[in-house]
């Protein structure tokens, strides 16, 4: 099994995702459940692939960035596990548990074809209120054009688990629509009932300043209306309606 952890300028949160998981289940530590952990560098200009190095990831370094999709499909791809578990860089809670409580529902039902992950997310001190994206944008839009997801609580959580085959069948979106659009797509070829979904609790991580949040959320939501086929016809709306020009007298 692979831990694929995409990574950008995290040099002061990875070794905390690293060595816990290197430790606990890494090829040393006994366990054997975890036989690679792949820290995806996607172009960072810090020393996040040395200290990813060191805490004992094998590092996969991509000369310049392409997001975070497409730095999780370069991790699909270089993983060598029959399952592979995504986690994120900026996480300051992580808990080694995380690993077999993803891996779990893969393990024992043949019809659950990905994991995510739900937790509480806390913001500036309070136990709650982190994961505006998702709370203003995703779930929101997956009630109202994909309403058999509607249940899923973190459609945009880091933490996600699936066969390898799965992720390289589906593929992966190549920006911040990627946990999204892969939900969707996992769904539409193997069924909601096919998303597994864990509690692992709290999760701790970097949030962003709202005026940062407008380009995920743009993303997640070209996602969405492109599976729902939205986006094609506002596009093809955009380009068959005659220009109209309005005069004033």
């Amino acid at each position: 099994m692979s831990v694929v952890i995409p990574a950008r300028n995290e040099a002061a949160t990875v070794a905390g995702v690293v060595r816990p998981l290197v430790t606990a289940h890494g090829p040393a530590s006994g366990s054997g459940l975890v036989d690679e952990v792949v820290v995806v560098d996607d172009g960072s200009t810090d020393a996040t692939a040395r200290i990813a190095r060191g805490a004992g990831a094998r590092v996969h370094r991509l000369t310049s960035s392409l997001g975070k999709g497409l730095a999780m499909t370069e991790g699909a791809l270089v993983a060598t596990g029959e399952f592979v578990i995504f986690l994120d860089a900026d996480v300051v809670d992580m808990e080694p548990i995380w690993i077999p409580q993803l891996l779990g529902p893969l393990l024992l039902d043949d019809e659950v074809a990905l994991v995510k992950a739900f937790y509480e997310r806390p913001l500036n001190g309070r136990p709650t209120g982190g994961g505006r994206v998702t709370e203003l944008a995703a779930r929101p839009i997956l009630s109202l054009l994909f309403p058999d997801l509607a249940d899923v609580l973190q459609p945009l959580a880091g933490e996600t688990a699936a066969r390898r085959s799965t992720i390289l069948e589906v593929g992966i979106e190549p920006d911040y629509g990627a946990e999204l659009g892969l939900l969707i797509d996992v769904a539409r070829r193997h069924g909601a009932s096919s998303i597994a979904q864990v509690d692992l609790g709290r999760r701790t991580h970097r949030n962003r300043p709202l005026n940062e949040l407008g380009s995920m959320s743009r993303d997640v939501l070209r996602v969405a209306l492109d599976r729902a086929g939205v986006l094609t016809g506002i596009q093809d709306y955009l380009v068959l309606a005659p220009s109209t020009t309005i005069t004033s007298s």
